[in-house]
């Protein structure tokens, strides 16, 4: 039983960072129908400035939780200035063209970005700062960090204000309108280019605190840190319902769980065959399944209208 709540302690944890990456990727979907692969990247930029100005300010004397903070928010300012650059240099041009087009342009942002960032920090791999003393905290057994729990309040308190925004505000009726349809959304006077670069800017950010996130629960990062957790965000997605941001939230939560108990039970459950390494076939596996039989996903695709 002890195990079995570690586990759920150890999903939920991951499950919010797939969840917040998520975000990036379905609303982006959701507004101008495009897989932006390069979100992936942005979230490694995020975590490598946030390790820059960690490693600058550690001997500072400045409280770790401080420094912690002002890394976050030095990440996502420039992770939303490169959200923004990506839609208005290599993405807005291509808006009328056919669908592949800014696809291979996502993929070769991607390329650009991982490069960039080795002639910067380089290629070999970068231990991140661990300047917060972990405390162990004990619930029926298991244990959760402060770490831990600093995470799932962030990312709760990220996507709570997302949902607030995008449902309770006059800028997200907006951002909801233009998703549905920007032509009818351009006739009612809405400034669809204003709420596609908004849209970029929300998703740099989320990128950016994810990055800082991830730096802080794995310990290590690289140029390449963005890749494996981007294609994770991207099928939590899918898995929640592209273009749906509960679907997203609880696809990140669901794909979180899934790769814990996986590493966990695997190896039991197969006797042996099958160990922890295998968490990613059998997560993949799981969501293969399910848009076998419910291809829209667990809460269904926004599907934009037409005319």
């Amino acid at each position: 039983m002890d195990v079995f709540i570690q586990q759920i302690i150890n999903g939920l944890t991951l499950g919010a960072v797939y969840a917040l990456v998520a975000l990036g990727y379905t609303m982006v979907y959701g507004i101008i129908q495009l897989i932006n692969f390069a979100h992936g990247e942005v979230v490694m930029i995020g975590a490598l400035i946030a390790f820059s100005v960690i490693t600058a300010l550690a001997p500072s004397g400045l409280p770790p939780a401080v420094i912690v903070l002002i890394a976050t928010g030095c990440a996502i300012p420039v992770c939303m200035a490169l959200g923004y650059t990506m839609e208005r240099l290599a993405y807005r041009p291509l808006r009328g063209a056919p669908r592949l087009a800014p696809l291979i342009t996502a993929i070769g942002v991607s390329i650009i970005l991982q490069h960039v960032a080795m002639m910067i920090w380089s290629r070999s791999p970068l231990a991140f700062p661990q300047i917060i003393k972990a405390e162990l905290y004990y619930i029926g057994g298991a244990t959760i960090t402060n770490v831990q729990i600093a995470i799932l309040v962030v990312c709760v308190a990220m996507m709570a204000a997302l949902a607030a925004l995008v449902y309770r505000t006059k800028l997200g009726a907006a951002m909801r309108a233009t998703a549905q349809n920007p032509q009818i959304a351009g006739l009612m006077g809405i400034d669809v280019n204003r709420m596609i670069s908004l849209t970029f800017l929300i998703g740099g950010a989320m990128g950016g605190a994810a990055g800082a996130l991830f730096g802080l629960q794995f310990g290590t990062i690289n140029p390449y840190t963005g890749f494996i957790p981007g294609i994770k965000a991207f099928t939590a997605a899918v898995l929640g319902g592209i273009g749906n941001i509960p679907g997203a939230m609880l696809g990140g939560l669901v794909l979180g769980m899934l790769e814990t108990f996986a590493a966990s039970y695997m190896s039991l459950l197969t006797g042996g065959a099958f160990g922890a390494e295998y968490k990613d076939i059998f997560a993949f596996g799981v969501l293969i399944l399910i848009l076998m039989f419910r291809p829209r996903g667990l809460l269904g695709e926004v599907v934009r209208e037409k005319i």
